[in-house]
């Protein structure tokens, strides 16, 4: 194999450019957190959320956590 072709590929690989998992974590945080709260909630107030739209609100904002978290995974990993 030629030398040149292996400290080439080396270099390359050095020079590589890792994205940080820093926002993943932080939005993973942020979904776990909001999962252990509404549980909290939901189990201390058994009429928790108290309307319909504070419902769509909760389901709204946990969708957008989700998708938000997936968004940083496919982020990191491209």
């Amino acid at each position: 194999m030629d030398l040149s072709l292996v400290l080439a590929a080396a270099e390359h690989a050095a020079e590589a450019h890792h994205k940080s998992e820093v926002p993943f974590f932080v939005a993973g945080g942020l979904l776990a957190s909001f999962a252990v709260l509404i549980s909290v909630f939901g189990f201390k107030k058994p009429d928790f959320p108290a309307s319909e739209a504070a419902a769509r609100g909760v389901m709204a904002l946990g969708a957008v956590l989700v998708a938000s978290t997936m968004a940083m995974i496919i982020y990191v990993n491209t």
